[in-house]
Protein backbone atom coordinates (compact mmCIF):
# COMPACT_ATOMS: atom_id res chain seq x y z
CA UNK A 1 0.00 0.00 0.00
CA UNK A 2 1.43 3.21 -0.93
CA UNK A 3 0.33 6.26 1.07
CA UNK A 4 0.90 9.79 1.22
CA UNK A 5 1.32 11.91 3.99
CA UNK A 6 1.27 15.90 3.47
CA UNK A 7 2.22 18.06 6.34
CA UNK A 8 4.57 17.13 8.59
CA UNK A 9 3.80 18.90 11.90
CA UNK A 10 3.64 16.64 14.73
CA UNK A 11 0.68 15.02 14.32
CA UNK A 12 1.51 14.12 10.39
CA UNK A 13 4.79 13.14 11.29
CA UNK A 14 4.03 10.83 14.09
CA UNK A 15 1.56 9.54 11.49
CA UNK A 16 3.83 9.11 8.65
CA UNK A 17 5.98 7.37 10.95
CA UNK A 18 3.45 4.72 12.45
CA UNK A 19 1.98 4.00 8.93
CA UNK A 20 5.59 3.14 7.64
CA UNK A 21 6.53 0.79 10.65
CA UNK A 22 3.21 -1.00 10.00
CA UNK A 23 4.52 -2.05 6.76
CA UNK A 24 3.27 0.82 4.54
CA UNK A 25 5.32 2.52 2.43
CA UNK A 26 5.33 6.18 2.72
CA UNK A 27 5.63 9.29 0.55
CA UNK A 28 6.21 12.41 3.25
CA UNK A 29 5.83 15.65 1.85
CA UNK A 30 6.32 19.60 3.30
CA UNK A 31 7.22 22.82 1.82
CA UNK A 32 9.54 23.07 5.03
CA UNK A 33 13.12 21.49 4.59
CA UNK A 34 13.58 20.87 8.14
CA UNK A 35 10.30 18.67 8.84
CA UNK A 36 11.88 16.95 5.42
CA UNK A 37 15.18 16.75 6.41
CA UNK A 38 13.78 15.70 10.40
CA UNK A 39 11.47 12.42 8.79
CA UNK A 40 13.36 11.42 5.62
CA UNK A 41 15.18 8.10 7.73
CA UNK A 42 11.94 6.98 8.71
CA UNK A 43 9.44 6.98 5.94
CA UNK A 44 10.41 5.31 2.07
CA UNK A 45 10.34 9.18 0.11
CA UNK A 46 10.43 12.40 0.88
CA UNK A 47 9.07 15.34 -1.30
CA UNK A 48 9.72 18.99 -0.42
CA UNK A 49 7.48 20.94 -2.18
CA UNK A 50 4.38 23.12 -1.93
CA UNK A 51 1.22 20.54 -2.13
CA UNK A 52 -1.30 23.32 -3.59
CA UNK A 53 0.79 23.25 -6.99
CA UNK A 54 -0.77 20.95 -9.44
CA UNK A 55 2.48 20.50 -11.61
CA UNK A 56 5.02 19.72 -8.23
CA UNK A 57 2.01 17.09 -7.38
CA UNK A 58 1.95 15.55 -11.03
CA UNK A 59 5.65 15.40 -11.29
CA UNK A 60 5.95 12.75 -7.95
CA UNK A 61 2.93 11.13 -9.39
CA UNK A 62 0.49 11.59 -6.66
CA UNK A 63 -2.39 10.29 -8.12
CA UNK A 64 -0.64 6.46 -7.90
CA UNK A 65 -1.13 6.68 -3.89
CA UNK A 66 -3.79 4.68 -2.22
CA UNK A 67 -4.33 6.91 0.31
CA UNK A 68 -3.37 10.87 0.90
CA UNK A 69 -3.69 11.95 4.46
CA UNK A 70 -3.57 15.76 4.46
CA UNK A 71 -2.41 16.38 7.93
CA UNK A 72 -2.19 20.18 7.61
CA UNK A 73 -3.22 21.53 10.78
CA UNK A 74 -3.18 25.23 11.70
CA UNK A 75 -3.19 26.95 7.92
CA UNK A 76 -7.07 26.23 7.04
CA UNK A 77 -7.27 27.53 3.92
CA UNK A 78 -3.84 25.51 2.23
CA UNK A 79 -5.96 22.55 3.71
CA UNK A 80 -8.45 22.81 2.22
CA UNK A 81 -6.87 23.82 -1.08
CA UNK A 82 -4.46 20.15 -0.99
CA UNK A 83 -7.77 18.22 -0.57
CA UNK A 84 -9.25 20.05 -3.74
CA UNK A 85 -5.87 19.59 -5.95
CA UNK A 86 -6.02 15.80 -4.65
CA UNK A 87 -8.69 15.15 -5.87
CA UNK A 88 -9.20 16.86 -9.00
CA UNK A 89 -5.64 14.47 -9.56
CA UNK A 90 -7.69 11.68 -8.85
CA UNK A 91 -6.28 10.19 -5.87
CA UNK A 92 -9.30 7.72 -4.62
CA UNK A 93 -9.17 8.11 -0.82
CA UNK A 94 -8.34 11.35 0.88
CA UNK A 95 -8.21 11.60 4.85
CA UNK A 96 -7.89 14.82 6.20
CA UNK A 97 -7.18 16.71 9.32
CA UNK A 98 -10.11 19.62 10.04
CA UNK A 99 -9.98 22.14 12.86
CA UNK A 100 -13.69 22.38 13.91
CA UNK A 101 -16.81 21.92 12.35
CA UNK A 102 -16.55 24.26 9.75
CA UNK A 103 -13.15 23.56 8.25
CA UNK A 104 -15.17 19.61 8.37
CA UNK A 105 -18.00 20.57 6.90
CA UNK A 106 -15.88 22.01 3.93
CA UNK A 107 -13.31 19.86 3.54
CA UNK A 108 -16.31 16.76 3.32
CA UNK A 109 -18.12 19.22 0.43
CA UNK A 110 -15.06 19.23 -1.57
CA UNK A 111 -14.39 15.67 -1.45
CA UNK A 112 -12.41 14.47 1.64
CA UNK A 113 -13.35 10.67 1.93
CA UNK A 114 -12.99 10.91 5.51
CA UNK A 115 -12.34 14.14 8.53
CA UNK A 116 -9.86 13.45 11.44
CA UNK A 117 -10.72 15.87 14.36
CA UNK A 118 -7.91 15.42 16.17
CA UNK A 119 -7.98 17.38 19.10
CA UNK A 120 -11.71 16.12 19.96
CA UNK A 121 -10.37 12.48 19.47
CA UNK A 122 -7.19 12.65 21.77
CA UNK A 123 -9.98 14.53 24.03
CA UNK A 124 -11.70 11.72 24.14
CA UNK A 125 -8.59 9.12 24.27
CA UNK A 126 -7.43 10.76 27.59
CA UNK A 127 -11.05 10.99 29.17
CA UNK A 128 -11.10 7.20 28.60
CA UNK A 129 -8.03 6.42 29.77
CA UNK A 130 -8.87 8.89 33.28
CA UNK A 131 -12.24 7.58 34.00
CA UNK A 132 -12.01 3.51 32.77
CA UNK A 133 -8.25 3.04 33.19
CA UNK A 134 -8.62 -0.79 32.83
CA UNK A 135 -9.35 -0.39 29.21
CA UNK A 136 -6.63 -1.43 26.90
CA UNK A 137 -8.23 -0.59 23.46
CA UNK A 138 -11.97 0.84 22.43
CA UNK A 139 -13.11 0.98 18.92
CA UNK A 140 -15.87 2.78 18.60
CA UNK A 141 -19.23 2.52 16.07
CA UNK A 142 -20.64 5.32 14.23
CA UNK A 143 -24.14 3.14 15.78
CA UNK A 144 -22.68 4.69 19.17
CA UNK A 145 -21.30 0.54 19.82
CA UNK A 146 -17.86 0.24 20.64
CA UNK A 147 -15.82 -3.00 20.98
CA UNK A 148 -13.42 -2.89 23.79
CA UNK A 149 -10.80 -4.88 25.49
CA UNK A 150 -10.43 -4.33 29.22
CA UNK A 151 -9.26 -6.45 32.20
CA UNK A 152 -12.58 -7.00 34.17
CA UNK A 153 -10.20 -7.42 37.21
CA UNK A 154 -10.45 -8.89 40.98
CA UNK A 155 -14.58 -8.55 40.80
CA UNK A 156 -14.70 -11.33 38.14
CA UNK A 157 -12.00 -13.22 39.40
CA UNK A 158 -12.54 -17.27 39.65
CA UNK A 159 -15.79 -16.75 38.57
CA UNK A 160 -17.36 -18.57 34.73
CA UNK A 161 -18.45 -16.02 32.26
CA UNK A 162 -22.34 -17.17 33.17
CA UNK A 163 -21.45 -16.55 36.50
CA UNK A 164 -19.98 -12.70 35.90
CA UNK A 165 -23.68 -11.87 34.49
CA UNK A 166 -22.00 -9.41 32.21
CA UNK A 167 -24.74 -9.66 29.29
CA UNK A 168 -27.29 -10.38 31.88
CA UNK A 169 -26.62 -6.95 34.40
CA UNK A 170 -24.72 -5.00 31.66
CA UNK A 171 -26.33 -5.97 28.61
CA UNK A 172 -22.55 -6.59 27.01
CA UNK A 173 -21.16 -9.71 24.66
CA UNK A 174 -18.04 -11.34 25.59
CA UNK A 175 -16.42 -12.49 22.11
CA UNK A 176 -13.36 -13.21 22.88
CA UNK A 177 -10.83 -13.40 26.00
CA UNK A 178 -7.16 -13.84 26.42
CA UNK A 179 -5.03 -15.66 28.96
CA UNK A 180 -1.37 -15.78 29.84
CA UNK A 181 -0.53 -19.94 30.85
CA UNK A 182 2.00 -20.94 32.75
CA UNK A 183 4.74 -23.36 31.36
CA UNK A 184 8.13 -25.04 31.54
CA UNK A 185 10.71 -24.07 28.93
CA UNK A 186 12.87 -26.93 27.10
CA UNK A 187 15.49 -25.23 29.71
CA UNK A 188 13.30 -25.80 32.39
CA UNK A 189 12.37 -22.07 33.00
CA UNK A 190 8.71 -20.55 33.84
CA UNK A 191 7.19 -19.25 31.49
CA UNK A 192 3.99 -17.88 29.99
CA UNK A 193 2.27 -18.09 26.79
CA UNK A 194 -0.54 -16.16 25.85
CA UNK A 195 -4.05 -18.10 24.44
CA UNK A 196 -7.07 -16.17 23.00
CA UNK A 197 -10.15 -18.42 22.95
CA UNK A 198 -12.49 -16.70 20.22
CA UNK A 199 -15.10 -18.74 21.02
CA UNK A 200 -15.62 -18.16 24.87
CA UNK A 201 -18.07 -20.72 26.55
CA UNK A 202 -20.57 -19.91 29.85
CA UNK A 203 -18.51 -22.01 31.88
CA UNK A 204 -15.47 -21.16 30.69
CA UNK A 205 -13.26 -19.04 34.09
CA UNK A 206 -12.38 -15.70 34.45
CA UNK A 207 -9.13 -14.60 35.84
CA UNK A 208 -8.43 -11.41 37.37
CA UNK A 209 -5.69 -10.24 34.52
CA UNK A 210 -7.48 -12.17 31.31
CA UNK A 211 -7.96 -9.55 28.93
CA UNK A 212 -11.89 -9.48 27.25
CA UNK A 213 -13.42 -8.60 23.98
CA UNK A 214 -16.38 -6.89 24.94
CA UNK A 215 -19.22 -5.51 22.72
CA UNK A 216 -22.03 -3.36 23.37
CA UNK A 217 -23.34 -0.24 23.43
CA UNK A 218 -21.30 2.98 24.69
CA UNK A 219 -24.35 3.38 27.39
CA UNK A 220 -23.93 -0.26 28.67
CA UNK A 221 -20.12 0.25 28.89
CA UNK A 222 -20.29 3.31 30.72
CA UNK A 223 -22.36 1.67 33.62
CA UNK A 224 -20.26 -1.36 33.85
CA UNK A 225 -17.12 1.31 33.72
CA UNK A 226 -18.39 3.16 36.82
CA UNK A 227 -18.79 -0.18 38.66
CA UNK A 228 -15.29 -0.95 38.12
CA UNK A 229 -13.91 1.73 39.19
CA UNK A 230 -15.48 1.64 42.63
CA UNK A 231 -13.27 -1.72 43.03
Amino acid sequence: MLIAVIGLGTFGATAAKKIYEKGAEVIAIDKEEKLIDAIKDNVSQVYGLDATNEKALRSINISDVDIALVAIGKNIQMSILVVAMLRKLGVGRVIARANGHIHEHVLKEIGASEVVKVEEEMGDIIASKIVAPHVLQRYNFASGHSLVELKLGKKFDGKTIVEGQVKQKYGLNIIATQKRVPYITEEGKAAFRVEINDNPLPMDILNSDDVVVLVGSDENFNRLFLDLSEN
